[in-house]
């Protein structure tokens, strides 16, 4: 994997739409973020023709990836929102364009499928912090995702990662009022939170790799598709890296994804699995407390079962903060992560 270089204040980042134009569908969402960028980390936004264009074609995205990576003067690039159609693009995109600019992505969802893109030609990148979801937390910017963003940023080394105190996953405000991107007069409301309990360990094992994975819906795609992915001999080195969107796959369709790694015989050779706390209410499933930790703990059940089918000592770690959860560790996909289980703790390389 190729070094990424830090950030200083006063740098430009790309602001880019690869998937879904969320700037142009919520636009006062898209404003307060901005401002976060620029007093939050003191960065300089840069928008590309693209970022904003609802219904850009795949040639309009793939243009802006390739300008803001080649742009020098760009330090690095973060993705708006994820979305549903990267699969149909990403083996069009020039590797050498990237190879020979690397610089850190952020992003995460449909965008699994770039870092998956990244990782196969040498470049790691930031599962995580999306302009549109993590930037516009009320009333502030959450101070976990903040600290951890500041280490992908900003800091470089071995830092242990840590269990928020509490999260929240549904789009209810402490009033029980609806927060409603549609709605910019909702934006302001603080989300409910809840206590979080921690991480869900199983393994005595200790284990080390490269972070390599992403949301479970696009990884079944880049299976189903033939999207190229690590071989074999590559997973020997990986810890995997899971999360579920809020599309909400069932426990049987996740255990059925996670059973295509273990046909491919992928299972067998990872060094052991990172799970992110499943999204467990959205818009459309507006889930009761009890509804959604039945759905959580149905999931983490699918996932342990089915990797210990090919797999019996690894270590299976779950309920983390990466992925469709809030606050957000942004995770270092191409970077090193350290699994101790005598003291379940967990270690990654910024």
């Amino acid at each position: 994997m190729k070094k990424l270089p830090k950030l200083k204040k006063g740098d430009k980042v790309a602001i880019v739409s690869p998937s879904f134009a969320a700037p142009g569908e919520w636009p006062e969402l898209y404003e307060l973020a901005l401002n976060r960028v620029r007093d939050v980390f003191g960065f300089e936004p840069v928008e590309f023709p693209a970022t904003k264009k609802v219904g850009a074609s795949k040639e309009e995205r793939i243009d802006d990836m390739v300008a803001a990576f080649g742009d020098t003067d760009i330090k690095a690039v973060i993705a708006s929102l994820g979305g549903n159609d990267q699969v149909t693009y990403i083996k069009k995109l020039p590797p050498k364009k990237f190879s020979d600019n690397p610089k850190p992505f952020f992003g995460f969802s449909d965008n699994s499928h770039f870092c998956n893109f990244l990782f196969l030609n040498g470049i790691p990148s930031f599962y995580g912090a999306s302009l549109v979801t993590q930037f516009t937390t009320q009333p502030e910017m959450d101070e976990f995702t903040v600290s951890y963003l500041k280490k992908a940023l900003f800091e470089e080394g071995e830092f242990e990662l840590q269990s928020s105190a509490e999260f929240y996953d549904s789009n209810l405000s402490e009033g029980g009022e609806l927060v409603d991107w549609y709605k910019p007069k909702t934006l302001g409301l603080k989300k409910k939170r809840e206590q979080n309990t921690g991480w869900e360990w199983d393994g005595s094992i200790n284990a080390e790799g490269l972070l390599w994975g992403g949301c479970i819906e696009s990884v079944d795609e880049m299976l189903r598709h033939a999207v190229p992915i690590p071989s074999l001999e590559q997973f020997g080195g990986i810890v995997l890296m899971l999360e579920s969107s809020e599309e909400m796959p069932t426990a049987e369709q996740v255990r059925r994804v996670v059973r295509a790694f273990g046909e491919r015989g992928i299972l067998e050779q990872v060094k052991g699995v990172l799970v992110g706390r499943p999204k467990a209410w959205y818009f459309d499933h507006q889930n009761s407390a009890e509804e959604q930790n039945k759905f959580r703990s149905d999931q983490q059940v699918a996932i342990l079962e089915t990797v210990r089918e090919y797999n019996t000592s690894i270590p299976v770690v779950q309920n983390l903060d990466f992925g469709h959860t809030d606050p957000q560790i942004p995770m270092p996909y191409g970077g090193k992560v350290r699994i101790d289980s005598a003291t379940k703790k967990i270690f990654a390389t910024f």
